[in-house]
């Protein structure tokens, strides 16, 4: 976090003493260390962590990190670059020293001057790296380094504490000294007082932490922070996890105006929807636009269909290319400050597209508000963490009847009346006539989301295939293909599709989409036509072995192969996937056994039925399976897992084919 800091008096500042920074000095390496192959704590691990040090200093503007890590496997050598981002001109990367130990004892220093990499500037503020790599690693060796930031005197910055990485820690230190006025017996030693975004004096040092169990955040007298930690796991690295960002383990430190999540969420609220309102207020342009855009005889509902569509169809820049200030200056146009500036230049990102929505329903007389939610790819809202940006992405909220219609218009191509999962089942601050609240996105149901495979496979006596499949999706799938449409050709679509649909046909059948319908039209169901050829199964002498269902057979079913789980699962949306599929049989085979017709319910969660018709000279296999849920937590995976084993099974059946006997002559 980065606050700038202000004087409060007309009083020349009194020079801040030199600092005397103690810095973490170099250790020898025990022969334990030297010896180390593997790490019984960590099995497997290509590297681990055996010691960290950082320390923070507000007082004195200066963080200091010291690393000592230890080469595993080949894998873990990819430890010994090391990139160190900053803010140039406020800040300055200073006593960076590195070395490399061999499991021989032999060090080899770091000499190579780091280089010093242009990240990115925004504004009047330029993003660095300094980048340097450790000479000579080799799998066994240890890598030690350390560096130190100084930062301006006008600068004060609260740190993150990453106490989880990706690799296992046997030991890390943390400090932190907060900024002077925030020490015990502080108060009044200091001129200056931090001013907080919004021009509040801040009062009160928070902070936010996951932590593993039985850790413990320590405060001394001063006020002065630390946090020591021994046996961290690594980063967990489960399938169907929830956003990663939610689950390591972390301190947050920052500086606030608010001295509760109460008084902050309310004071960062008001002044959300102030700034929405101004945004999205149905100026005189806007109404106009809109009097072209809806009759006075639609309905409600018809209205706001409509204006939908109408801004769906201007250029979202968060799915082409956003405008730089020269690019928009030479064209005559600026940066978006209202929504008559969105639809003026028939351009603008997610949020002003969802914003000039919102001023297009209040302008047609609508009752609509703006919901503003984290985005559950990235994060799990937490209202304990005082920090108003996890809240990224605005839905609208329209209001008919007395009943709440959740609208989308910021994600392209995304059909009137559903959410991008990520919005949905997805918790932030919610405008109302009332004020505004906590509130939460519904999660989808399964029907909202389908996929509906239909196959025609024609065979030979010896498996030879040709066949041809219709994909019909709707909900999240026919929304992901129809956005990677907006991002690239037609051609790369087509490649993308193929390599999704690969895995999940049998080994020997290539696949290729032959082509899309309604690719470009959100409100209708997109289809896929895809043209497979190979040979499916095994033949003997007298036999032909077949899936019995021929997309899941070659698939993995999730879960079957963990034991345990540590995270919650977090599948994103509920789902239904069926299959129709029709093989055509030649001549001279009939049907020796099938799979059986199954019905495998998890009660209120899941669901696998399928049904087997067959007819001379031809086999259809119907699939149904339906996920109605979207989590489960760690204490209910047992019976997750022992689902999925069941489906998994099920799914390994196969249809058999025999030769039929000759007839008999007279």
């Amino acid at each position: 976090m980065r606050i700038s800091a202000f004087l409060r008096n007309v009083v020349p500042l009194i020079a801040l003493a030199a600092p005397i920074l103690l810095h973490a000095q170099f250790q020898p390496p025990t022969q334990e260390e030297l010896s180390m192959t593997a790490d019984p704590k960590a099995p497997g691990a290509a590297a681990v962590y055996l010691g960290i040090d950082e320390v923070s200093d507000d007082q004195l503007h200066y963080y200091s990190l010291y690393m000592r890590i230890k080469v595993l496997q080949d894998k873990g050598k990819e430890l010994a670059t090391i990139e160190v981002p900053y803010l140039h001109g406020e800040s300055k990367i200073n006593d960076i020293k590195g070395r490399t130990i061999h499991p021989d004892g032999t060090v080899i220093p770091l000499t190579v001057k780091p280089s010093d990499l242009l990240i990115a500037k925004s504004g009047g503020e330029q993003f660095n790296r300094k980048v340097f790599t450790l000479p000579d690693v080799v799998v066994g060796s240890i890598l030690e380094y350390r560096y130190q930031i100084d930062y301006d005197e006008y600068i004060s910055s609260s740190p993150t504490w990453e106490v989880q990485r990706p690799y296992f820690v046997h030991q890390a230190h943390y400090a932190f000294t907060p900024f002077k006025g925030f020490l015990h017996g502080s108060q009044n030693q200091t001129s200056m007082s931090l001013i907080d975004e919004h021009g509040h004096t801040v009062n009160s040092l928070i902070w936010w932490s996951i932590l593993p169990p039985g850790t413990e955040l320590k405060s001394d007298a001063l006020g002065r922070k630390s946090l020591d930690v021994t046996d961290v796991p690594a980063t967990p690295d489960e399938e169907w996890m929830p956003p990663i960002e939610s689950v390591l383990y972390k301190v947050i430190f920052y500086y606030k105006s608010a001295t509760n999540a109460g008084d902050f969420w309310i004071s960062e609220a008001k002044s959300w929807s102030k700034d929405v309102d101004r945004f999205a207020e149905p100026t005189r342009p806007i109404r106009d636009a809109v009097s072209t855009l809806i009759a006075p005889a639609d309905s409600d509902l018809e209205k706001a269909k409509k204006l939908y569509v109408a801004v769906q169809a201007l250029d979202n820049t968060d799915y082409s290319r956003a405008k730089e200030k020269a690019e928009l200056k030479q064209l005559g146009l600026r940066a978006a400050k209202r929504a008559e500036d969105t639809w003026s230049q028939k351009s603008g990102s997610s949020q002003d597209v969802a914003l000039l929505y919102l001023a297009m329903l209040r302008a047609a007389g609508l009752t609509a508000y703006d919901m503003k939610v984290t985005d559950r790819e990235k994060r799990v809202f937490d209202m304990g963490y005082l920090y108003f940006d996890q809240l990224t992405d605005d839905i609208v909220v329209l209001s008919i009847g007395g009943k709440d219609i959740l609208l989308d218009p910021g994600e392209k191509m995304c059909p009137f009346q559903a959410l991008s999962w990520r919005h949905s089942g997805s918790t932030g601050i919610k405008e109302s006539a009332e004020g505004r609240a906590i509130a939460t996105s519904g999660l989808q149901t399964y029907s909202a989301n389908t996929i509906l495979r239909i196959g025609d496979v024609t065979l030979d006596d010896r498996g030879a295939v040709t066949a041809t499949f219709r994909f019909v999706m709707t909900g999240q799938e026919a929304l992901r293909w129809r956005q990677q449409s907006l991002r690239f050709d037609l051609d790369e679509v087509k490649r993308r599709f193929d390599r999704w649909v690969e895995p999940m046909v049998p080994e020997g059948i290539e696949v290729h989409i032959d082509h899309f319908l309604a690719l470009d039209a959100p409100d209708s169901n997109l289809m896929a036509v895809v043209k497979a050829n190979g040979t499916l199964g095994a033949a003997t002498s007298k036999r032909l072995l077949l899936p019995g269902f021929f997309f899941q057979t070659a698939g993995r079913t999730p879960f079957v192969n963990q034991a345990q789980r540590l995270e919650p699962v977090d599948m994103h949306y509920a789902e239904q996937v069926t299959d129709q599929i029709v093989y055509h049989l030649p001549a001279g085979l009939t049907v020796e056994s099938a799979p059986q017709e199954t019905n495998l319910p998890w009660e209120h969660h899941a669901a696998l039925a399928t049904k087997i018709a067959v007819v001379p000279g031809q086999v259809t296999i119907t699939r149904q399976f339906v996920r109605g849920f979207t989590s489960v937590k760690p204490e209910e995976y047992s019976d997750l897992r022992a689902f999925y084993q069941k489906v998994a099974a099920a799914d390994q059946q196969q249809l058999v084919l025999t030769t039929a006997p000759a007839a008999k002559g007279n």
